[in-house]
């Protein structure tokens, strides 16, 4: 029995398709006007008109525990990590798990609106009550019926800045924490770091855990961590369950010592995840002019075959104070922060929103073919291009055959001498 039917849609590659899902996946997809719409109830069918149709989007780097907290308690205005590190820090002193409940639920509701079905978050484990742990674990299994979330067990004040961090990140794990992560720069000496990422690939060993890493989120071209993670990740075998997050200094490093730390990453299997809405305000604070732009060397870690993927990182908290928690918004910024604004480049940007970071995510059925999971998204746009230009709504969110969002586009009208108009935004 089918159990949704869309018709009429256009893919990433510009074919009209129907799709048919049944029994939770992807039974069928024909050429536009071939799947047989008689059958199917008119609740269990849509009529894309032509819209963009992708696999639903994957949100790999976040702070579910911090989003919907700018400004409380006070706002960053240095613009830097280290101060949004300290308002957190204050933050967190009087936290509770009702409070990340109720802010982390409302932004996994903008996610699914937007038509992310998965959402990898971190949850710092540097407060000796693990609250955030706790909060996260327990929201977890509140989605489930809109989201998968994995939970990273992410100790942001550091390891060994503290007695007691190593411990806390091990009890994180054994509460359920779903990945490993580390923050080595934030370690107070260079020996504290390389050795934080031994502890954290020891931790991921022990438990059957994938790492997923802070590692370089700075502008100091001394910072030298991406390498020493690669390098372990290489030594163990565990380069396919790894991932390199921000890894910004690597834009600053020299150009020779730059193409030895690419080629490492490729040659251990690493992901990375870069974050433009963090990355474009966080770094290059320190500098005076020239600023540099602080993000990760995408182009050539795509062309030495590293898998990139794009991540928000944070939505309304005290490292980035704007955002609706909307993966096209993250590229956007990319498509200028990166030089990636060549008609050529849309298809890499589409490839790093939904293979890559579904990648990032561990996921094995991913994608619009016969056999997959039966989820998908559809974009008020008529194609991959106009859909990343306008941010365009998503007009249908489907995860496993059944709907978990809508929207209903806005329509603009234009007053002129000559009567009013509706305008198109997409030409």
């Amino acid at each position: 029995m089918t159990e949704y039917l869309v018709t009429e849609c256009r893919t990433l590659d510009g074919a009209a398709r129907d799709i048919v899902i049944t029994d939770g996946e992807i039974g069928r997809i024909v050429p536009a006007g071939e799947a047989d719409r008689d059958g199917v109830p008119a609740d269990r069918r849509y009529d894309a008109a032509g819209r963009l149709v992708t696999p639903p989007l994957v949100e790999p780097h976040l702070h579910l525990d911090a989003t919907g907290t700018a400004g409380d308690p006070r706002w960053n205005t240095s613009g830097t990590l280290a101060e949004g590190i300290e308002i957190w820090a204050e933050y967190k002193a009087d936290i509770s798990v009702d409070d990340i409940v109720e802010r982390a639920t409302r932004t996994v509701e903008w996610y699914a609106a937007h038509g992310v079905t998965r959402i990898r978050t971190h949850a710092d484990t540097t407060d000796p009550s693990l609250t955030t742990v706790e909060a996260l674990l327990e929201l977890e299994s509140a989605v489930a019926d809109i989201v998968d979330l994995q939970v990273v067990a992410f100790p942001q004040d550091g390891i060994l800045t503290d007695e007691t961090h190593e411990d806390l990140l091990t009890d994180a794990v054994e509460m359920g924490a779903d990945v490993i992560g580390a923050i080595p720069h934030n370690e107070h000496t260079r020996e504290d770091g390389v050795e934080s990422v031994q502890i954290a690939c020891d931790l991921a060993e022990r438990h059957d855990r994938p790492l997923d890493l802070h590692i370089d989120e700075t502008d100091d071209p001394n910072s030298r961590f991406t390498e020493v993670l690669a390098s372990e990740a290489l030594k163990r075998g565990i380069g396919d369950r790894t991932t390199a997050s921000h890894a910004t200094a690597l834009h600053s490093y020299n150009n020779a010592y730059a193409a030895k730390v690419v080629s490492l990453i490729a040659d251990s299997g690493v992901s990375v995840v870069t974050n433009p809405p963090d990355n474009s305000v966080l770094q290059g604070s320190y500098d005076d002019y020239p600023r540099r732009r602080g993000h990760t060397r995408i182009d050539e870690l795509r062309e030495a075959g590293v898998t990139v993927g794009i991540g928000h990182d944070s939505v309304l908290d005290p490292w980035y104070h704007y955002g609706v928690a909307d993966p096209l918004d993250a590229a956007f910024i990319l498509v200028h922060y990166a030089h990636m604004a060549g008609h050529d480049d849309v298809a890499a940007l589409w490839e790093m929103l939904t293979d890559a970071n579904a990648s990032v995510f561990g996921v094995t059925d991913y994608g619009l073919e016969e056999g997959n999971e039966g989820s998908l998204v559809v974009y008020d746009s008529p194609d991959a291009f106009n859909a990343l230009r306008t941010r365009a709504p998503r007009t249908l969110v489907l995860r496993n055959g059944a709907p978990v969002a809508r929207t209903e586009p806005s329509v603009t009208r234009v007053e002129r001498d000559s009567g009013p108009h509706t305008v198109d935004f997409h030409r």
